[in-house]
């Protein structure tokens, strides 16, 4: 099947520049193609995880991508989808940003030599001359043209700053020189992505006089079109140290039934044949067919032993009787118990709750149990003539454990 067809099939292709063009680009040669991800954060969420998983597909078809980290534009910020000026940041904050994620971009794609490739938009971006630039690329830019563009409509109201209208150039800019640099033809990127890379490729056409093409592909959406990947504790990140493996495979596994097929297809590299005889499971086999995506999803970002960890935790929870030891579990000196003794304490130490200020609430609401029983008191501690002071499990509403082991040092 060709990889067009291929990506149409699984969900991902949302706009396309020229498509038939494209087809016969990638029937004619391997095609080199980028896609770019700004260092905002010093790891990837599951936003940025479609994109990932449509380059592996181009790529195990023959093509090389090249992961653009945005070293560069994360100085300035892109103004697409927000509502508000982002935050800026320090070059010591982007370096480290783009370290971390050069690193985890590597566990999806082959960077073996003459495949995948890592390269950071600062190297080009931030010793620009600024007269060179607009007299050598700003020119052909019209303003009016790039006032109707999706991603500056909604900050016009609120106030776009001119830091910000330059982020539209800069991106282009990246396209132009990739493709001078190594022949790079294809922009890929998520659709709230449209505007910024419809300009990047006219830029290397007018320019160049070359071929250049951008590709967006959809949003992780749910069936009620909100994004996914948000938790009570925020974005769904694909780092461990933010998101544990065990709360990772519980959100997959507590999708809506609506949603299962369209995330086998986007999130896994099953069989299309295989995702859409587990999509139309129904009723009570529609968790068979949860509990089989949440583990392969678990098990392409964090490995196979954390995906096993994960789904034994939550069967030893939910009925399946596994170990429980594989619940996500803090080992604490009798010092920090002591000093940690209150329920509420606990849960902030964990990261169940992100303060003790939530969990008060928490508690106040009916939300925490202790061992299977109920917290009723916002000041109650862990007591050891009810509970085994030395392992102990807090539950968080129906779907939060965390298991503390308190050792002697």
């Amino acid at each position: 099947m060709h990889v067009m067809d291929t990506l149409k099939e699984r969900g991902f292709i949302q706009q396309v520049t020229h498509e038939e063009d494209l087809y016969r680009l990638f029937d004619r040669e391997q095609v080199t193609f980028y896609n770019g991800f700004d260092p905002t954060a010093d790891s990837l969420h599951v936003g940025h995880y479609i994109p990932v998983m449509a380059m592996a597909h181009l790529q195990r078809a023959g093509h090389r991508p090249i992961a653009l980290v945005g070293g560069g534009t994360a100085m300035v910020g892109d103004p697409s989808g927000k509502s508000d000026m982002r935050k800026m940041m320090t070059r010591q904050i982007v370096d480290h940003n783009a370290a971390c994620m050069k690193k985890q971009l590597s566990k999806f794609l082959d960077f073996g030599e003459g495949k995948a490739f890592v390269v950071d938009n600062a190297d080009w971006l931030l010793n620009l001359n600024y007269v060179e630039f607009l007299r050598d690329i700003g020119v052909h830019f019209s303003v009016n043209r790039m006032l109707t563009a999706e991603c500056f409509k909604q900050r016009l109201e609120r106030g776009l700053s001119f830091l910000e209208f330059n982020y539209m150039l800069m991106q282009s800019y990246d396209f132009l020189v990739l493709y001078q640099k190594y022949g790079c033809k294809l922009q890929t990127g998520g659709d709230d992505q449209w505007s910024n890379m419809l300009y990047g490729a006219d830029l290397v056409r007018r320019k160049e006089q070359g071929e250049a093409f951008a590709l967006t592909f959809s949003l992780l959406t749910n069936s009620q079109g909100v994004k996914m990947g948000k938790t009570v504790a925020g974005a769904l990140w694909l780092d461990p140290a933010k998101c544990s493996a065990y709360d990772f495979y519980q959100y997959w596994r507590n999708i809506d039934d609506r949603d299962v097929e369209k995330c086998l297809a986007l999130l896994t590299f099953m069989p299309m044949e295989e995702v859409r005889r587990l999509g139309s499971y129904q009723d009570e086999k529609i968790n068979e067919a949860k509990r089989i995506m949440a583990y392969e999803i678990t098990r392409i970002i964090h490995g196979d032993e954390a995906a096993k960890q994960a789904q034994d935790a939550a069967e030893a929870l939910f009925g399946g009787g596994a170990d429980v030891g594989s619940i996500p579990t803090s080992h604490i000196t009798c010092e920090i118990f002591e000093n940690n003794r209150r329920v509420i304490d606990l849960l902030a130490l964990c990261g169940l709750c992100k303060s003790k200020g939530e969990a008060r609430r928490l508690i106040a609401g009916g939300g925490v149990k202790i061992e299977g029983e109920k917290v009723a008191d916002v000041e109650q501690e862990v007591d050891p003539n009810r509970y085994d002071a030395r392992t102990f499990t807090l539950q968080k509403g129906k779907k939060g454990f965390h298991r503390f082991v308190v050792t002697e040092d």
